[in-house]
């Protein structure tokens, strides 16, 4: 279900597009019907449909084989009215388990015992006992323990209230039973909504067992109202991945100081400092060392490898690659197709995109390296740089082994400098060099004896 406006979240953005994790509420949900190998997705849209329907087209297409079918709820009239308007594309066998868009984190393994618990001819219920469950709904039982209904706050009287066990929106149920249920609502209670809730009364007439698979994990079921309920969950969330990571033997500063916005795959004897930011697919690799406040996205790191603090690394679709026991930063940026080898060094203000370093390859200060090939232990001097764009078209700087390019020189590419080659600082390189040549092209040094600084007028 993700009709709803969100009006306490108080943006244009339909509440279930805004982002946990790196990602929209709306697709940790769509992932879990992937990891429950659901036949299909059904997303009842309404606020902001022509967005979300969007956001899901996307998030389908990068989760194969998933199908994704929508549903409009306009007007939105309750639970049970959302539920309804999917009918026309419900198929009548199968279980039917009913998700909300702004609930990320359940896991997968929850909802496959809440499926085993429904086993095809049961309505089964999640539910989690609570200290303080006000607003929401009670599950009531008989004498003997028996489900016998779910009774909404605002419904609900002062014994009512005092019940613990709520209802956590998720449910699993034969699809026909349900569609035969979502008919017999109404909307004679305080909201004068739909409630899907209400079905539950229909199963226990029906003589269709109602189960409830009770859990104690409140994240697992917390939804997302407000901007600080969001913030909360986003800190639960990081929270987890930390502990997670720990336990996996990654050594981290502060667990509560690092963010995981996809899927970081650490090694043996990581260490990651505070602040630090992974996005996409990060692979670290045994022994990396991350330091303070780096932020790393769709990346490899390979073994031993030193990442300094405040380096920006970001392999976007291409990626990214860091060799063994490479030392980058600190200040440094990686732009997509940066393929650092072993030992290799990228230091201070240095910014390296659509690059090749091969092992032992050194620029260690304020640099730039875009669409360029560097041999094995070239040194690349401070304040040099390839100017590989020409105003409509990129070109290609080849650097081979061995090359010494002093400070501040511009290699206007296309160009190669032979291996062994030394380009004198300050000058700008326009042609190719032969190997083992020094090269230097700037204008002559002139001294003017006793020149005078011009002065300032005096104010008239």
């Amino acid at each position: 279900m993700a009709a709803g406006k969100g009006t306490r979240m108080k943006s244009r953005l339909p509440k279930v597009l805004h982002t946990l994790a790196g990602r929209p509420l709306l697709h940790h949900v769509l992932e879990m019907a992937q990891a429950l190998r659901a036949r299909q997705a059904i997303v009842i849209t309404g606020h902001g449909a022509t967005e979300v329907e969007a956001s899901c087209t996307l998030s389908a297409n990068a989760t194969a084989p998933l199908i994704v079918q929508f549903a409009r709820q306009e007007p939105q009239l309750g639970t049970g009215h959302a539920v309804q308007q999917a009918v026309p594309v419900l198929a009548d066998d199968g279980i039917v388990v009913v998700l909300s868009g702004d609930v990320p984190l359940t896991q997968a393994a929850t909802l496959f015992h809440l499926i085993t618990a429904c086993a095809g001819d049961k309505l089964a219920l999640l539910t989690l006992e609570m200290a303080d469950p006000d607003g929401y709904g009670r599950i009531v039982r008989a004498a003997n323990n028996e489900v016998l209904a779910i009774v909404e706050h605002k419904d609900a009287d002062d014994a009512q209230r005092q019940i613990g066990e709520i209802y956590s929106g998720i449910m699993a149920l034969p699809a026909r039973a349900l569609k035969s249920w979502l008919c017999r609502l109404d909307a004679h209670n305080a909201q004068g909504e739909y409630y899907l809730t209400d079905i539950v009364k229909f199963a226990v007439a029906d003589s269709v067992p109602v189960v409830a698979h009770k859990i104690h994990d409140a994240i697992q079921v917390t939804g997302v109202n407000t901007p600080v309920q969001l913030a909360e969950l986003e800190r639960a969330y990081q929270l987890r991945q930390a502990h997670r990571l720990m336990e996996e033997g990654v050594r981290l500063a502060d667990p509560a100081r690092i963010d995981v916005r996809g899927d970081l795959l650490c090694a043996h004897d990581v260490s990651i400092d505070v602040n630090c930011i992974f996005s996409g697919k990060v692979n670290l690799g045994e022994g990396v060392s991350i330091g303070a406040n780096c932020v790393i996205a769709n990346a490899v790191i390979e073994a031993g490898a030193v990442i300094h603090p405040f380096t920006h690394i970001d392999g976007e679709e291409v990626g990214v690659t860091v060799g063994k026991g490479a030392l980058v930063g600190p200040f440094a940026r990686l732009r997509p197709g940066a393929m650092l080898g072993a030992n290799v060094h990228i230091g201070n203000f240095v910014e390296v995109k659509n690059s090749t370093l091969a092992s032992g390859a050194k620029a260690n200060h304020l640099a730039y390296l875009g669409d360029a090939t560097v041999g094995e232990r070239v040194n690349y001097g401070a304040g040099s740089i390839t100017a590989n764009y020409d105003g409509a078209n990129k070109h290609r700087t080849v650097i081979e082994a061995d090359v010494h390019v002093g400070s501040n020189c511009v290699l206007v590419a296309p160009l190669t400098l032979g291996a062994g080659g030394t380009v004198g600082g300050g000058s700008t390189i326009t042609r190719s060099t032969a190997p083992g040549a020094l090269t230097v092209a700037r204008a002559p040094q002139t001294s003017i004896p006793s020149w005078s600084r011009p002065k300032k007028k005096p104010k008239s």
